[in-house]
Formats: C-alpha cells, sequence, structure tokens
C-alpha cells in the first residue's frame, strides 16, 4: 500500500509539473522572442513593461478571488480548464492584434494563469507531502518546470529559426506554445484526479461553500502569512530584473541575435533546473528552513549585485558578462523556488492551503503591476549603460529590503514555536 501510495504521489506531481511548465510560456513570450516582438508586434519596452503590469494588476486584484475559489472548487477542472483556455488565447494572439489587444491578452493570460490556475498548483503541491519535504517539493517542482519549460522554449525557437526569423516565424512560434498547453491541459482532465469530499465529524458532507468561505476568515486573520507575502515581493521585484539581462548583453556588450533567444531561454527556464534543486537541499538539510536559507541568500544577492555594477562592462567579453549574469540567476531561482515553503513553516492549517497560498500571491506576485514598467521606463529614459546601472542599483535595494522582512519573519516563527511549547 505506502508503495502504490507513494507512486501515486509522484506520478501526480510529474503531471503537475508538466502543466506548470507550459502553461506560462504565452505570458513569458519575452523571455525568448523579446526583441522579435519588438520588431514584429511594434512594442517599446515601455508598452512591453505595461502590458506585464496589466497582467501583474489582474493577478494581484484576481488574487482576492483566489483566497475563495482555490478551496471551494476541483483542482482537476480549474488546472485543465484554465491550460485549454490559456492556448485558446494564445491563438488570438497569433493574429498580432493592436496594442489595446496586447494589455487584453496579457490580461487573460493572469486571469487563467494566476487566478485560476496557480494558488491550486501550489496548493496541490503543499498536501503531497509533510513539512520536512517542502523545500524539496516545491525545489524539485521549479526544476521540473525548468526541465519542460527549457524543452517547450527551445522548440519554439527551433521553429522561430527554421520559419526564417520573421513574422510569420513568430507567429509559428506562439501558435506552437497554443497548441501544447491545449494538449497538456486535456491530459490533465483526464489524469489529475477530483479533490475529496470534505467531512464533518458526525460523517456527513460539509457545505463546500461555507468551509471555503471559513477559510478565507482564518487566512486573513494570520499575521504571518502576509509576512511571507512581502517576503516573496521583496524576491519577486528583483527577479523582475533578470528579463533586462537579455537587452543588456545586446546593448552594452554586443551580444549576437542568434545567442539572444537561447540566452533569455537558459536565463529564465534553464536556471529553474540549477536553482530549483539547490534551493530546496539546502532549505531542508542545510539550513532546517526555508526562511533562513531565503536571508542568507538575498545578502548573497546584494553583495553579487553590488560587485556586478561596478565591473568595467563595456570593455569585457560577452561570455564572462553571460556567466556573471547567469550566475546571479541561478541565486535568484534558488530563492524562487522556496519561497513559498515558508508557509509550512509558519504552521498553517492544511485545510486552508489553498486561500494561504493565495493571499500570498496577492502581494508576492504584485511587483508585477510596477517593477516592469519602473525598469523599461528606466531604460527608455537613459539609454545606455546609466540606465542599466539604475535598474541593478534598485534590484539592489529590493535584496537588502527583503532581508529586512525575513529576519521579522524568523522572529515571528521563533515566537509561535516558543508559544506552542508552552502550550
Amino acid at each position: 500500500m505506502a508503495k502504490n501510495a507513494n507512486f501515486k504521489k509522484w506520478f501526480t506531481f510529474v503531471i503537475l509539473v508538466i502543466s506548470g511548465g507550459t502553461i506560462f510560456k504565452l505570458s513569458s513570450l519575452k523571455d525568448a522572442f523579446y526583441v522579435p516582438m519588438q520588431e514584429f508586434m511594434g512594442l517599446s519596452h515601455t508598452q512591453i513593461g505595461a502590458a506585464l503590469s496589466v497582467y501583474g494588476l489582474v493577478q494581484t486584484i484576481g488574487n482576492f478571488a483566489s483566497i475563495y475559489i482555490s478551496d471551494r472548487f476541483s483542482k482537476r477542472i480549474m488546472i485543465s480548464v484554465s491550460l485549454v483556455c490559456i492556448g485558446l488565447i494564445g491563438i488570438y494572439l497569433s493574429t498580432f492584434p493592436g496594442y489595446v489587444g496586447i494589455l487584453v491578452v496579457w490580461g487573460l493570460l493572469s486571469f487563467f494563469g494566476e487566478v485560476v490556475y496557480w494558488p491550486v498548483l501550489l496548493k496541490a503541491i503543499r498536501l503531497l507531502g509533510d513539512e520536512t519535504e517542502q523545500g524539496r517539493l516545491f525545489g524539485f517542482l521549479e526544476a521540473g518546470r525548468g526541465v519542460v519549460d527549457t524543452i517547450v522554449a527551445f522548440s519554439a525557437l527551433g521553429i522561430f529559426a527554421l520559419l526564417g526569423k520573421g513574422s510569420a516565424a513568430l507567429r509559428g512560434s506562439i501558435l506552437f506554445f497554443s497548441g501544447t498547453v491545449i494538449v497538456v491541459g486535456i491530459m490533465c482532465y483526464i489524469l489529475v484526479e477530483d479533490d475529496k469530499a470534505i467531512v464533518g465529524k458526525d460523517g456527513k458532507e460539509l457545505n463546500k461553500n461555507k468551509v471555503a468561505m471559513d477559510g478565507v476568515i482564518q487566512a486573513v486573520k494570520t499575521p504571518e502569512i502576509w509576512v511571507v507575502s512581502l517576503t516573496i515581493a521583496s524576491i519577486y521585484s528583483v527577479y523582475c530584473g533578470l528579463t533586462y539581462f537579455i537587452p543588456f548583453l545586446k546593448d552594452i556588450y554586443g551580444m549576437p541575435v542568434t545567442l539572444v533567444g537561447a540566452y533569455g531561454i537558459i536565463n529564465q527556464y534553464g536556471l529553474k533546473m540549477v536553482g530549483g534543486p539547490l534551493g530546496g537541499m539546502l532549505a531542508d538539510k542545510k539550513f532546517k528552513s526555508a526562511t533562513k536559507f531565503l536571508r542568507v541568500a538575498l545578502v548573497v544577492a546584494a553583495i553579487a549585485m553590488v560587485g556586478f555594477i561596478f565591473l568595467p562592462h563595456e570593455t569585457m567579453n560577452v561570455y564572462v558578462g553571460m556567466v556573471c549574469t547567469l550566475g546571479f540567476g541561478a541565486i535568484i531561482f534558488s530563492m524562487r523556488a522556496v519561497f513559498f515553503a515558508p508557509i509550512d513553516e509558519i504552521r498553517v492549517p492544511r485545510h486552508i492551503s489553498g486561500a494561504a497560498m493565495s493571499i500570498a500571491c496577492i502581494f508576492g506576485y504584485c511587483p508585477q503591476m510596477f517593477a516592469f514598467t519602473l525598469y523599461g521606463s528606466m531604460l527608455d529614459k537613459n539609454p545606455g549603460m546609466a540606465g542599466y546601472r539604475m535598474v541593478f542599483t534598485t534590484m539592489v535595494g529590493f535584496a537588502i529590503l527583503g532581508v529586512v522582512i525575513t529576519t521579522l519573519l524568523l522572529k515571528m516563527i521563533k515566537k509561535k514555536q516558543q508559544e506552542e511549547v508552552v502550550a
């Protein structure tokens, strides 16, 4: 029985990883196709940033609804429907709509990807293991997504090259992403199980609406959840800056166009395969605490970026620049892999996992509302190295803020543990 249960656990995990590695390909189109988006869709840095900010706005507002719906409806239905809808939106995106259409597309991608899908995925992952496995589960989720991300993204890049690297090639890559996510959505509907009915002490099935609403109230009243959210927000603000390593290497180092797409995929997806397991294992095995690991990693990130800012970039070899930026990216991805793990560390009841994850997403991902627009406008208003130096300095500031927040969170965790001992 134990062997069958373990197989079922990891089989479910693999299916969830595949879905997590495909659903965000369209909303993250800029990772591999930032320059083609500018050329063939006629978008500036600021306009791409604005689309991503709309994405963040819908995500932040929508996650308030997720606090309720993530524990109310079946994960099988929510995951599969969101994947298929993302694919249909991608088909519309392949028509290259105008700027307003682009904003609408990114808003819808956010609704189905971040509001309907993501908190439910995080809830499902948390419930697969106990408190000693959280770092590894979330770490290997990120690593597994990185594998799927890389395979799918490189396939799209291959299609782009095969079709001539023009507007038709970009359209073909978008349609490939769309078809892939629809197929995975159908797979999830067939293979992912429905949630089990919630039964009360009297053996009768409880009203799902009441259970979900009670969970919302309990989660909102838990201050530690909100501090975890702010921790995620500080890390995510630094993570948003990784996007601008792509134009940075192109503008300052003269990176060949043939390397831009490949670098973007490695920077955003390949590093998950390194940072995910590294962050998970360090959090569980070395630090015995995801929060302690995050604080140390934020200190390292701040110091590394300060050193990077003062390098003589205008005279350095492009491959040295690539190694430096990818190394910094690995540090950020090691944190991103486990920044939801503290939800278990602060002893959030498992029956309100969906509500807790949704609250963490609300503030955790809110930097998308302003970070991309902020960084993009810095580059548009301050061309060249001056603009990039401003972006990198801002990233240092967010990392230092994260150190302060994780220190506060550790104090709250210690206080809660002391209260449990006394009780």
